[in-house]
């Protein structure tokens, strides 16, 4: 595929005003979120419930891609359609998660590195056929005594990039995802160490491995204090420190910057993404590729049961309104309460 063509694809996916619904759950990880409603994880629930969240009205409107796990990317809405069928019909992108999870580093004592480059190449031309427009890979980057640690930034920064040197190659646009974790009793200003550190390292990887950045989209996680660090940072510190961060680490090249929430609470998260917009004055769009916090209000509302449909959709459109507004520097906490 030319490489004007991973450019527009790359620009679609973060378009002002919309951004990209992670919905790749591995079906361990969607089975811990169904257990919190008490539903059975076999693969039609699985299937119901992205069902539900992909013929949402008006999904097009907020959502510029999907982020499928295999077993979604294979399966079929209700009515018989495709979901990359069914998603291309709203104005949506498919993407596909390709990274085969975490493993622990060698010789580096509580750090993981990132696997699934053994026969990625292969994976991404099948994607491909099955209509994937992008990928997902993340890496993550721990902070705690005495870690991380250079071998552990090394280690996935250059994944990251061999990743994103194949997608490319087959045609597919790669999000980077480095995520440095919010779990610990870190401060924030250690959390803009360390992110500074990550950054520097990928990019530099990316540049080694020939990555076209414009034909790419970087998923960040925000610069935030640790979830159990008593000294907990403002909206807008947050937002201050995250955007300084980008800006001395993040070329102008890369076609936009879409946050991973990381486990922040969903209106946090929106309120986050709205003030780093705020600050104006960015030289690639800030968007959005959230999990949990644009979901978690509308996997409450379903609980498995055809009848609360409309209640989770209702529930999704409205996390989604928020943080496209957000993205947009349009969001206001009292906007909340328009459902």
């Amino acid at each position: 595929m030319a490489s004007n063509d991973l450019n527009a694809i790359a620009k679609a996916m973060v378009t002002p005003g919309r951004g990209i619904l992670a919905a790749d759950e591995s079906t361990g990880t969607i089975g811990r979120r169904f257990d919190s409603i008490n539903v059975e994880n076999v693969e039609e629930n699985r299937r119901a419930y992205r069902d539900m969240l992909f013929t949402s009205k008006g999904i097009g409107d907020w959502c510029s891609g999907v982020i499928l796990y295999d077993e979604t990317l294979r399966q079929k809405s209700a009515d018989g359609t495709s979901f990359v069928d069914l998603l291309n019909k709203n104005g949506v992108l498919p993407g596909i998660k390709v990274d085969a999870g975490t493993k622990a580093l060698p010789f580096c004592p509580n750090e993981l590195v990132t696997e699934g480059l053994d026969g990625l190449q292969k994976r991404c031309a099948e994607y491909a056929k099955l209509g994937a427009k992008f990928a997902k890979w993340r890496a993550v980057i721990d902070i705690g005594a005495d870690i991380p640690s250079t071998t552990c930034i090394a280690a996935n920064a250059h994944a990251l990039a061999r990743y994103a040197a194949i997608c490319q190659e087959a045609g597919i646009v790669p999000i980077v995802e480095p995520e440095v974790l919010m779990d610990g009793d870190h401060t924030i200003e250690r959390c803009e160490q360390v992110t500074e550190w990550t950054l520097n390292a990928v990019f530099e990887a990316l540049y080694m491995n020939r990555v076209s950045l414009e034909g790419s989209v970087l998923k960040p996680s925000m610069v935030i204090s640790g979830k159990k660090c008593p000294q907990q940072a403002s909206v807008q510190e947050v937002a201050e420190r995250t955007v300084r961060t980008l800006k001395r680490t993040v070329p102008a090249a890369v076609a936009g910057i879409a946050f991973l929430s990381g486990g922040q609470a969903d209106e946090v998260a929106t309120a986050h993404l709205d003030a780093m917009n705020k600050l104006g004055n960015n030289p690639w769009p800030l968007s959005y590729s959230y999990g949990r916090a644009l979901q978690q209000p509308s996997l409450k509302a379903w609980r498995g049961q055809s009848a609360n449909v409309a209640a989770a959709q209702a529930a999704l459109a409205h996390r989604g309104r928020m943080n496209s507004l957000a993205s947009l520097g349009k969001y206001s906490a009292a906007l909340e309460a328009q459902k």
